[in-house]
Protein backbone atom coordinates (compact mmCIF):
# COMPACT_ATOMS: atom_id res chain seq x y z
CA UNK A 1 0.00 0.00 0.00
CA UNK A 2 1.31 3.47 -0.80
CA UNK A 3 2.27 5.76 2.04
CA UNK A 4 -0.59 8.21 1.90
CA UNK A 5 -1.67 10.18 4.94
CA UNK A 6 -5.29 9.35 5.63
CA UNK A 7 -7.08 10.23 8.85
CA UNK A 8 -10.70 10.11 9.96
CA UNK A 9 -12.67 12.90 11.59
CA UNK A 10 -15.62 11.54 13.56
CA UNK A 11 -18.24 14.20 14.25
CA UNK A 12 -21.57 13.96 16.05
CA UNK A 13 -20.40 11.22 18.43
CA UNK A 14 -22.66 10.89 21.49
CA UNK A 15 -20.65 9.23 24.30
CA UNK A 16 -23.75 7.83 26.00
CA UNK A 17 -24.85 5.87 22.93
CA UNK A 18 -22.19 5.78 20.18
CA UNK A 19 -19.10 4.30 21.85
CA UNK A 20 -19.27 0.93 20.13
CA UNK A 21 -19.98 2.34 16.67
CA UNK A 22 -17.29 5.02 16.97
CA UNK A 23 -14.78 2.42 18.16
CA UNK A 24 -15.68 0.34 15.11
CA UNK A 25 -15.22 3.37 12.84
CA UNK A 26 -11.68 3.72 14.23
CA UNK A 27 -10.90 0.01 14.00
CA UNK A 28 -12.20 -0.19 10.44
CA UNK A 29 -10.12 2.83 9.49
CA UNK A 30 -7.05 1.32 11.14
CA UNK A 31 -7.45 -2.05 9.45
CA UNK A 32 -8.04 -0.49 6.04
CA UNK A 33 -5.17 1.98 5.93
CA UNK A 34 -6.01 5.14 7.88
CA UNK A 35 -3.32 6.45 10.21
CA UNK A 36 -5.61 7.77 12.91
CA UNK A 37 -8.89 9.29 14.01
CA UNK A 38 -9.80 12.69 15.40
CA UNK A 39 -12.89 12.50 17.61
CA UNK A 40 -14.85 15.75 17.91
CA UNK A 41 -16.08 14.88 21.40
CA UNK A 42 -14.39 13.95 24.64
CA UNK A 43 -14.51 10.18 25.12
CA UNK A 44 -11.51 8.58 26.80
CA UNK A 45 -13.19 5.16 26.65
CA UNK A 46 -13.04 5.12 22.85
CA UNK A 47 -9.46 6.43 22.88
CA UNK A 48 -8.37 3.70 25.30
CA UNK A 49 -10.15 0.90 23.43
CA UNK A 50 -8.50 1.88 20.16
CA UNK A 51 -5.09 2.24 21.84
CA UNK A 52 -5.42 -1.25 23.34
CA UNK A 53 -6.12 -2.78 19.92
CA UNK A 54 -3.23 -0.90 18.29
CA UNK A 55 -0.92 -2.04 21.09
CA UNK A 56 -1.77 -5.73 20.58
CA UNK A 57 -2.22 -5.80 16.81
CA UNK A 58 0.50 -3.27 15.88
CA UNK A 59 0.79 -0.15 13.84
CA UNK A 60 0.91 3.51 14.76
CA UNK A 61 -2.79 4.37 14.67
CA UNK A 62 -3.66 7.41 16.79
CA UNK A 63 -6.99 8.36 18.32
CA UNK A 64 -7.33 11.90 19.62
CA UNK A 65 -10.51 13.09 21.32
CA UNK A 66 -11.95 16.49 22.20
CA UNK A 67 -10.99 17.93 18.80
CA UNK A 68 -12.75 21.03 17.48
CA UNK A 69 -14.02 19.77 14.14
CA UNK A 70 -14.03 23.08 12.24
CA UNK A 71 -10.47 23.79 13.34
CA UNK A 72 -9.40 20.28 12.39
CA UNK A 73 -10.87 20.64 8.89
CA UNK A 74 -9.41 24.10 8.34
CA UNK A 75 -5.94 23.12 9.60
CA UNK A 76 -5.97 19.97 7.45
CA UNK A 77 -6.78 21.97 4.35
CA UNK A 78 -4.25 24.69 5.23
CA UNK A 79 -1.54 22.00 5.38
CA UNK A 80 -2.34 20.90 1.83
CA UNK A 81 -4.78 18.10 2.60
CA UNK A 82 -8.14 17.38 1.02
CA UNK A 83 -11.37 16.67 2.90
CA UNK A 84 -13.81 13.93 1.92
CA UNK A 85 -17.21 13.96 3.63
CA UNK A 86 -19.01 10.62 3.44
CA UNK A 87 -22.71 11.34 3.02
CA UNK A 88 -25.56 9.76 1.12
CA UNK A 89 -26.19 13.15 -0.52
CA UNK A 90 -22.88 13.40 -2.37
CA UNK A 91 -21.50 12.23 -5.71
CA UNK A 92 -21.59 8.43 -6.02
CA UNK A 93 -18.29 6.86 -4.98
CA UNK A 94 -17.60 5.09 -8.31
CA UNK A 95 -18.07 8.39 -10.16
CA UNK A 96 -15.57 10.40 -8.06
CA UNK A 97 -12.97 7.97 -6.65
CA UNK A 98 -10.67 8.41 -9.66
CA UNK A 99 -10.43 12.12 -8.85
CA UNK A 100 -9.78 11.47 -5.14
CA UNK A 101 -7.33 8.55 -5.40
CA UNK A 102 -4.27 10.69 -6.37
CA UNK A 103 -4.62 12.76 -3.15
CA UNK A 104 -1.65 12.22 -0.82
CA UNK A 105 -3.23 13.70 2.31
CA UNK A 106 -6.88 12.98 3.03
CA UNK A 107 -9.22 13.66 5.94
CA UNK A 108 -12.32 11.45 5.77
CA UNK A 109 -15.26 12.90 7.70
CA UNK A 110 -17.70 10.38 9.14
CA UNK A 111 -20.79 11.65 10.94
CA UNK A 112 -22.92 10.10 13.66
CA UNK A 113 -26.01 12.19 14.35
CA UNK A 114 -27.04 14.98 11.99
CA UNK A 115 -23.97 16.54 10.37
CA UNK A 116 -23.85 20.35 10.40
CA UNK A 117 -24.75 21.79 6.99
CA UNK A 118 -21.50 23.76 7.05
CA UNK A 119 -19.58 20.52 6.46
CA UNK A 120 -20.97 20.20 2.93
CA UNK A 121 -19.34 23.50 2.03
CA UNK A 122 -16.06 22.86 3.82
CA UNK A 123 -15.48 19.46 2.22
CA UNK A 124 -13.54 19.21 -1.01
CA UNK A 125 -15.62 16.15 -1.88
CA UNK A 126 -19.06 15.08 -0.65
CA UNK A 127 -19.11 11.38 -1.47
CA UNK A 128 -22.11 9.03 -1.43
CA UNK A 129 -21.66 5.33 -0.78
CA UNK A 130 -25.10 4.61 -2.26
CA UNK A 131 -27.94 7.06 -1.96
CA UNK A 132 -29.59 5.12 0.85
CA UNK A 133 -29.32 5.29 4.65
CA UNK A 134 -26.84 2.76 6.02
CA UNK A 135 -23.90 2.35 8.38
CA UNK A 136 -21.09 4.88 8.60
CA UNK A 137 -18.78 1.92 9.26
CA UNK A 138 -19.78 0.36 5.93
CA UNK A 139 -19.33 3.69 4.14
CA UNK A 140 -15.83 4.11 5.54
CA UNK A 141 -14.86 0.52 4.68
CA UNK A 142 -16.10 0.80 1.11
CA UNK A 143 -14.49 4.19 0.62
CA UNK A 144 -11.08 3.09 1.93
CA UNK A 145 -11.17 -0.11 -0.11
CA UNK A 146 -11.86 1.86 -3.28
CA UNK A 147 -9.30 4.55 -2.34
CA UNK A 148 -6.51 2.01 -1.79
CA UNK A 149 -7.76 -0.19 -4.64
CA UNK A 150 -7.53 -3.36 -2.51
CA UNK A 151 -3.89 -2.94 -1.49
CA UNK A 152 -4.91 -2.64 2.19
CA UNK A 153 -5.39 -6.41 2.28
CA UNK A 154 -1.61 -6.82 2.15
CA UNK A 155 -0.70 -4.33 4.86
CA UNK A 156 1.61 -5.23 7.71
CA UNK A 157 1.44 -3.66 11.14
CA UNK A 158 4.81 -2.98 12.82
CA UNK A 159 5.28 -3.99 16.46
CA UNK A 160 2.30 -6.37 16.46
CA UNK A 161 2.16 -8.78 19.38
CA UNK A 162 -0.31 -11.05 17.61
CA UNK A 163 -1.32 -11.70 14.03
CA UNK A 164 -3.82 -13.88 12.24
CA UNK A 165 -2.56 -16.76 10.15
CA UNK A 166 -4.89 -17.04 7.15
CA UNK A 167 -6.55 -20.45 6.96
CA UNK A 168 -9.50 -22.03 5.17
CA UNK A 169 -10.97 -23.42 8.39
CA UNK A 170 -10.61 -22.58 12.05
CA UNK A 171 -8.90 -19.72 13.82
CA UNK A 172 -5.14 -19.50 13.79
CA UNK A 173 -3.10 -16.78 15.41
CA UNK A 174 0.58 -16.35 16.01
CA UNK A 175 2.16 -14.64 19.00
CA UNK A 176 5.04 -12.43 17.88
Amino acid sequence: MTEKEVAILRIGHRPERDQRVTTHVALTGRALGARGMFLATRDKGVVQSVADVADRWGGNFFCTDDVKWRTCVKEWKASGGKVVHLTMYGINLPDIIGEIRPCEKLLVVVGAEKVPGEMYGLADYNVAVTGQPHSEIASLALFLDRFYDGSEFYSTFPDAKIRIVPSRAGKQTEEL
